[in-house]
């Protein structure tokens, strides 16, 4: 016998023969990790494919959510909108994505990622479509809450699928380039809403009672990034890392050779595995499935609570209340306001041809003169008075709020390690609540502009209060607390957009003093915050 080299001595088995070396390096990878049949496949065409179309179903979750703030000065007369059904009407997308967020979740968890993507994309195109046909506020936001409905679970799927193609090493560069084109997404909304909605076309559809006119059309076309993803996701596989969780390990091998033929352009038979070494959390993902089909609901809403009962418990009910402040203060203001930001620069620009451009009026002075009652214009019949479009201003300093805002997260994304959270939280805060207090006085049109601009940049702290959130609890809380307080954010988005729609027209300075005054308030909670941050930075975290 051979020493050193181990050949056996079986005529059957022969080491030069092809097959033979095939069937070796089978065996040898018979059992490998999912990590590494992740890095097995390399990072290529289908990686970047994926990350293209994740980063655009985020992207059309801005649309659904943020665009219908182009749409409302423009449709108040076709659907006969009151300042209250403005509100509603801002923030019946957010209660969508609130109410079904967890459900989502859950059923992604249980029923796979491509499984609820798939009717998640084609549901949210369809109720925009019909939305884009409603001819009277409670169609239209009935509608506009279906597509905030369906739009969550795109938006809170699209993370775990996208992270679950990629090993550890690639997933965070995948996530943030699919972050990446979301932004994109924000840059391009201005733009897309000019190039529909500046001109003044219309048409009459007799059988269902409405007259079609641009802003119907900008909805169709904002509609359709979610179109195109669900047609993608038809061509992209179920996650392999969900399958393998689920037992079916063939399946996820299929996919992963897949994927590795796509990147690489080889055999998919060179990519050799024929089992997994099962982790922990692959079982236990089994074993709750299984436990969930069992028992049903009772024990999902029984973990759910296990979960989130801590978080209101003892030191952490202290550092919960300030995260959830925190968020909620931040998004009333950022996202509240943001949805009337078209509407009262399209106000500036008619105050401004009406007054003959000697405009030496305050912004609030603006929306008064300027204000629409939808029951006088019903009563005298003249719905002729508020046919009007968006003045070309509105769009362009949109989009340049927009860039303050990718230019702000550069220089947060630089600044941050040096001088700390603290610090840029505080000059955020600071700097937002000084300008929406400062634009009330202010009687020069730009000027007054610039500051409702920076007022709306107080939402670059929202990632950063996200980070100093997981500084303030053990690892088992974090992803909870994170949530809790982003489902407090939302929250306050659709309490600001409904309390700045009843205060605007008639409290007009009331409602950014209360903006620009509750941001510089509560600078103080994220200071106590980062005392009690010291306090966790016990090595059992």
């Amino acid at each position: 016998m051979e020493s050193g080299i181990g050949i056996s001595n079986n005529p059957s088995i022969d080491p030069t023969n092809e097959s033979t070396i095939t069937q070796f390096e089978f065996k040898e990878n018979e059992r490998i990790s999912y990590e590494d049949a992740l890095t097995k496949t390399t990072f290529g065409k289908f990686n970047y494919f994926a990350i293209f179309i994740c980063g655009m179903s985020l992207a059309a979750a801005l649309l659904e959510s943020m665009g219908i703030g182009f749409v409302i000065p423009v449709a108040q007369c076709d659907l006969q909108l009151t300042h209250s059904d403005k509100g509603v009407l801002s923030a019946v997308a957010f209660i969508g994505i609130i109410v079904s967020s967890h459900l989502w979740g859950f059923l992604a968890d249980t029923m796979g990622r491509r499984t609820i993507l798939l009717p998640s994309l084609f549901g949210t195109f369809i109720s925009t479509v019909f939305s884009s046909l409603g001819n009277n506020f409670w169609t239209f936001a009935v509608l506009r809450f279906l597509s905030g409905f369906f739009i969550s679970g795109a938006s809170t799927t699209v993370y775990s699928y996208l992270s679950e193609f990629h090993n550890p090493n690639a997933r965070s560069r995948a996530i943030m380039a699919a972050s990446s084109i979301f932004g994109l997404g924000g840059l391009l909304m201005p733009a897309i809403a000019w190039l529909v909605m500046s001109s003044s076309w219309s048409f009459g559809i007799p059988l269902i009672g409405i007259t079609y006119k641009p802003w119907r059309l900008f909805l169709v076309v904002s509609g359709l990034p979610d179109l195109i993803c669900a047609i993608s996701f038809l061509f992209l596989p179920e996650s392999p890392k969900y399958l393998l969780s689920q037992g079916r390990q063939e399946e996820a091998i299929a996919i992963l050779q897949s994927v590795y033929h796509i990147n690489t352009g080889k055999k998919k038979e060179n990519l050799n595995i024929s089992a997994f070494i099962e982790e922990q959390d692959d079982l236990e993902s089994r074993d709750q499935l299984e436990n969930n089909m069992q028992e049903g609901f009772s024990r999902i809403f029984r973990k759910i609570y296990n979960q989130t009962a801590p978080l209101f418990m003892g030191d952490f009910l202290k550092r919960t209340v300030i995260a959830c402040i925190l968020q909620f203060g931040i998004l009333f203001t950022a996202n509240g306001m943001y949805l009337f930001f078209p509407d009262i620069l399209n106000r500036i620009a008619m105050h401004i041809e009406q007054s003959g451009g000697n405009y030496t009026a305050t912004i609030c002075d603006a929306v008064h003169e300027t204000r629409i009652d939808i029951d006088d214009i019903l009563a005298s019949n003249d719905k002729g008075s508020c046919d009007m479009k968006l003045d070309i201003s509105a769009f362009e300093h949109t989009l340049i709020l927009e860039v303050l805002y990718a230019l702000g997260f550069i220089l947060i994304g630089f600044l941050i390690n040096a001088v700390g959270k603290l610090a840029v939280l505080v000059s955020v805060f600071i700097i937002c609540g000084l300008c929406g207090i400062a634009v009330v006085f202010t009687t020069i049109p730009l000027l007054s502009i610039y500051l409702y601009a920076i007022l709306l940049l107080c939402g670059l702290a929202v990632p950063v209060v996200n980070a100093s959130t997981v500084d303030l609890f053990p690892t088992h809380l974090r992803a909870m607390s994170v949530s809790i307080s982003l489902m407090m954010g939302r929250i306050g988005s659709v309490f600001g957009s409904n309390l700045i729609a009843s205060m605007i027209e008639y409290n007009c300075g009331a409602t950014f003093l209360i903006s620009g005054i509750s941001l510089i308030y509560i600078w103080a909670f994220k200071i106590h915050s980062q005392h009690m941050s010291t306090e966790c930075d016990d090595p059992n975290y």
